[in-house]
């Protein structure tokens, strides 16, 4: 059978970080696979899903390298749900219960003070059609519950191995509220079947969930898929993400924290499996190395430094020619290769290229706290053309007729020239100066710097 994976946000909010990871593993085992990959968008949480997330979750995807060989949305489902329910009430499987929610919360709190595990007690399935009838008199709306058989529950999990659950030890999951709508689990298994999805890749919070749907797909006979659950990710410490981290969404890593795609996909790839972390710049190595069984059941730890580190590394590779349209797009039209290769290797972000561009191009507030030296620096300027080689001459006459070397020849020309202690290697930066910015920067002329 060949394979065929989904993958299933709702559009109730944007992307945030552990989707965003789910998307990349999911997307990066099914094209490893030679697969077929399904955007599903469970939207069936009408009051809180918005036509602006699901804008929001395709241009994530789109942003991140992650196409999409088929979409749906589960609003457009209603009926195909509603047939298979029916046959799920014929079956016996799905039953209607009629206690409200405070009384559902009694039950719980007194089984828990009894040390007990609070597993519904399936007191709905002793009601006579009289008491049914009498508490429908009494305006309650039944909401529904499908019942579990009391038999083991085992897959073999391509991440935590055998997993068992005994469905006699699980409540019985409510499937139909009491408007009649149905809750994510039932949706899930019937797009999951009529999809013909092989593969459930998701993380561990849905575990036990996994344990009920099995039983779900084989009372509708339906073949059981893979499943796949990943580990949630913690904080560097090894602790539970901060809500800054935690919220994160592939809108704050594109917009604020104006991030490399592949910085996201490189990490977030790999994260938690036995393959080390390294900057990629594009994907194709990952699908071919991808291998879903080297991920660990452990929680992996993620570092917002290490992300930092691996955009910069990939900065650090990217050639102009995939970046000259992005730097247009910036105001920044005139920069040429020359300019990028000069101050890509000061850049963590992209972003950053601003400042050097203004160092170079615009107006700069200039220090000059040893002027004779400067001024002596300024009247051993080489002349023009300039190019790689002129700030060792210059820095080498300089440190001839003055004596000076080290930091105290070097920083106060660096200081003079952009009005900044650290940067680029003025080597690099002084061609790009021109003669005539330079000497007027030099004697702190200020006018058209």
């Amino acid at each position: 059978m060949s394979v065929k994976v989904r993958f299933a946000p709702s559009p109730t909010g944007y992307l945030h970080a552990g989707n965003v990871r789910t998307a990349i593993v999911t997307w990066l085992f099914t094209r490893n696979q030679n697969g077929h990959f399904l955007l599903r968008i469970d939207d069936t949480d009408i009051a809180r899903s918005k036509p602006e997330y699901e804008e929001d979750i395709e241009s994530a995807l789109m942003w991140l390298g992650i196409t999409w060989d088929e979409k749906a949305r589960q609003r457009d489902r209603s009926a195909r749900y509603a047939e298979l329910i029916e046959k799920l009430k014929r079956d016996g499987r799905l039953y209607p219960c009629y206690e409200t929610p405070e009384e559902l919360s009694l039950k719980r709190k007194t089984l828990l003070s009894r040390g007990l595990p609070p597993i519904y007690d399936r007191a709905a399935l002793e009601l006579t059609e009289t008491q049914k009838t009498k508490y429908e008199g009494e305006n309650r709306v039944p909401h529904w519950r499908f019942k579990l058989e009391h038999t083991p529950i085992i897959w073999n999990d391509l991440v935590r191995g055998e997993v068992k659950f005994d469905g006699a030890t699980m409540s019985d999951p409510v499937l139909l509220r009491e408007d009649g709508t149905p809750l994510y689990h039932l949706c899930s298994v019937i797009d999951d079947m009529d999809y013909d999805i092989t593969h459930v890749v998701r993380g561990e919070d849905h575990v036990s969930n996994t344990a009920a749907h099995i039983q779900m797909f084989e009372a509708l006979g339906a073949p059981v898929p893979q499943f796949a659950h990943l580990p949630m990710i913690s904080d560097k410490e090894g602790g539970k993400l901060s809500k800054r981290l935690g919220s994160m969404s592939a809108r704050d890593f594109r917009d604020s924290e104006k991030l490399e795609p592949m910085a996201i996909v490189s990490l977030l790839a790999r994260l938690g499996s036995a393959d080390p972390i390294m900057p990629f710049t594009e994907m194709q190595p990952l699908i071919d190395e991808f291998d879903i069984s080297k991920f660990s059941k452990g929680a992996p730890k993620f570092d917002m430094e290490e992300l930092l580190r691996l955009n910069q590394k990939i900065i650090h590779q990217t050639p102009f020619e995939d970046v000259n349209v992005r730097l247009a797009q910036m105001d920044m039209e005139t920069l040429d290769e020359s300019f990028w290769i000069a101050v890509r290797p000061n850049l963590t972000r992209l972003e950053d290229i601003r400042e050097w561009w203004n160092v170079v191009n615009n107006p700069v507030e200039t220090t000059i706290n040893d002027p004779d030296f400067i001024t002596q620096a300024a009247g051993l300027l080489p002349p023009e053309p300039w190019d790689e080689t002129t700030w060792k001459l210059w820095t080498d006459k300089v440190k001839e007729n003055t004596g000076r070397k080290g930091k105290d020849l070097f920083m106060p020309l660096r200081q003079a020239l952009t009005g900044m202690d650290h940067g680029p290697e003025l080597g690099v930066i002084l061609p790009l100066l021109g003669a005539e910015k330079t000497r007027r920067r030099l004697t702190k002329q200020k006018q058209a710097a």
